[in-house]
């Protein structure tokens, strides 16, 4: 392996699963100098100049399947490797035309999804780039020429079904539910009274079905409160919800004002439910002239509301375009605070962070049952709920407990991921594109920085989780919401991304993890705690991969290993010394070996 400097390693995740070939489910066939899913074609290869930002212009062989861009260098004095998912592609752009002039001015212009771009240059005589642009035109953008993501085409096999990790049922069991207080219904089982909400759903066991109706009536999308999650002892709840269609003239509907009043009247201790919207209230009057709104005081008697100032997909759209602008492909260390301060990101990720923490704290102190929406109620209303419930119950810290948190809050609420991702569509500059998911994964490793014991998972983890938010090799994050996922059968003709993870699952674990029952987490949301995730952002930047793996973190695996070497000889020598005290002894001396080991 080259060092470093010398090796520009553009995807971490596949190329070690190209190290790992038999426990990650690659094939490789040594004939062949590109790594191949099961499943995989290869369709075309051509000889390229890759104009590297880091080293300058590599001459190499770039190989297109329906899966991935591989390029191989072939010059002798480098070992570069580019294996990127084509999923990760968001535009391809033609560079240069046959009259260009200069060196290297002609060929193709890639931008990514994962905070990076590539150039590859082409020879200009006889139109040697439209067969390249055409291929990679088909295959990254596959829903644009009605071919089938690549998700489809995966034949892996692992031996865990990650379809499996999340049942509502046990999850909702797990909680203590359905009790006196709470039902659980099957009233959207066709997808009938909510298209984009999962068939299952927990309510107020004093509200019918018929009461259910009526309340999606009034509000947006159909989108009614529903609960999250129910805390085991003080039994105050996490419920979301979209905004109310109030509209211009602040309309009124009685069914959903008693609707709240029966989820505050689930708990006898309290005596108001707080309502968190998390828009700017700015916004949030604003959307009144679009039919929306918000709950007014003098309609909801027994509620506080409260605005959380959370912008909405564009702001977050604009301040990550921010970001990558003064990431890739240099950093500018003379002007780096002040670059960052002037995304606004950490600002977002701070806002994010204190309105999950006033949520987690609402119901952690038992004062009050919490209800939180924004405008549609899958946006940032999942980040709250979702990072809320992970400072509140410590089942969600664990690996298969954050699956499920990700399939329960994001997966099956309905979070609009083929819209804010864009799989396989070419429109790159549709509106509906945002970081949402990136925004809460940044959240939930912001707070495993503070509290370096308390996730059994590592960032490790949380970066193969958004590698393969783009790379369509799974079926996990396809599609909007639940009931597109049923049509299309996902489950039964896609892999889950938790296949590989749960097959795999030391690669992911935290050496630090100390297993904690019911500690509440409430991590520091100011700036000066914050920082930018290097790691994520910055990692194609072969002078930040210098900087990993992590040295405190590699001593203590290293150090866990020899533990375990100890303790696998210690056993070896009790084996041994049981099998001589099976003979018959012939000294006292026998019967009391001394065993000598490190310990």
């Amino acid at each position: 392996m080259a060092s470093a400097s010398t090796k520009y390693n553009s995807h971490s995740l596949e190329n070690e699963s190209i190290k790992r070939t038999s426990r990650d489910g690659l094939n490789r066939d040594l004939s062949e100098t590109v790594p191949r899913l099961p499943g995989e074609t290869l369709i075309t290869d051509k000889e390229v100049i890759y104009i590297c930002p880091f080293n300058g212009p590599i001459k190499g062989r770039v190989y297109i399947t329906n899966y991935r861009l591989y390029l191989r260098s072939l010059e002798t004095d480098s070992a570069l490797i580019l294996d990127v998912p084509l999923g990760v592609i968001s535009r391809i752009e033609k560079m240069g035309g046959a009259t260009s002039r200069g060196e290297n001015s002609y060929g193709l212009d890639i931008t990514c999804k994962d905070m990076r771009n590539l150039r590859f240059a082409l020879k200009q005589e006889g139109h040697s780039r439209r067969d390249m642009f055409e291929t990679l035109t088909r295959h990254a953008f596959p829903l644009a020429h009605s071919l089938p993501l690549f998700a489809f085409l995966n034949e892996e096999k692992f031996h865990v079904d990650g379809w499996t990790v999340y049942n509502p049922v046990e999850e909702y069991r797990r909680q203590g539910l359905p009790n006196h207080h709470w039902r659980i219904t099957f009233i959207n089982k066709c997808y009938e009274l909510c298209d984009t909400y999962p068939a299952l759903l927990v309510v107020p066991y004093r509200a019918s079905d018929e009461d259910l109706r009526r309340v999606a009536i009034f509000r947006s999308r159909n989108r009614i409160p529903v609960l999250s999650w129910i805390h085991p002892e003080n039994k105050t709840v996490i419920m979301r919800c979209s905004q109310p269609l109030v509209g211009m003239s602040g309309k009124r509907n009685k069914d959903d004002e008693k609707y709240l009043d029966l989820i505050r009247e689930t708990n006898r201790q309290i005596s108001k439910l707080t309502i968190y919207d998390a828009r700017p209230s700015v916004n949030a009057v604003a959307n009144k002239a679009t039919g929306g709104g918000y709950e007014s005081d003098d309609a909801y008697h027994n509620a506080e509301l409260s605005f959380l100032d959370i912008h909405n997909i564009h702001v977050m759209r604009e301040s990550l375009k921010k970001v990558k602008d003064i990431v890739y492909p240099n950093v500018e260390e003379s002007h780096w605070l002040s670059s960052l301060e002037s995304t606004h990101w950490l600002e977002h990720i701070k806002l994010v962070l204190t309105g999950a923490i006033q949520v987690a704290d609402k119901v952690s102190s038992g004062k009050s049952s919490v209800l939180v929406h924004c405008s549609d109620g899958w946006d940032r209303t999942a980040q709250l709920t979702s990072l809320a419930m992970l400072m509140l119950d410590s089942f969600y810290r664990s690996i298969e407990g954050f699956e499920i948190l990700v399939q329960k809050e994001w997966i099956s609420f309905g979070h609009k991921f083929g819209s804010r991702i864009g799989h396989g569509d070419k429109n790159h500059a549709d509106a509906d594109r945002s970081p949402i998911f990136l925004q809460f994964i940044d959240c939930v490793w912001q707070m495993s920085k503070q509290f370096p014991t308390a996730f059994e998972f590592n960032e490790r983890f949380l970066i193969a989780i958004l590698d393969h938010l783009y790379s369509c090799r799974f079926g996990t994050f396809l599609f909007n919401c639940e009931s597109a996922r049923e049509r299309q059968k996902v489950p039964e003709r896609t892999v889950s991304l938790w296949s590989m993870i749960n097959s795999n699952k030391d690669k992911f674990k935290n050496p630090f993890y100390t297993k904690e029952i019911n500690r509440v987490l409430y991590p520091v949301a100011s700036m000066r705690h914050l920082e930018l995730w290097v790691n994520y952002y910055i990692r194609w930047n072969p002078r930040i991969k210098q900087q990993q793996p992590n040295p405190v973190e590699q001593r203590y695996m290293e150090l866990l290993a020899l533990r375990d070497d100890y303790i696998k000889r210690l056993e070896e020598l009790q084996l041994a010394n049981s099998a001589k005290l099976s003979d018959p002894p012939t000294s006292p001396s026998q019967m009391m070996p001394h065993v000598q080991t490190h310990f």
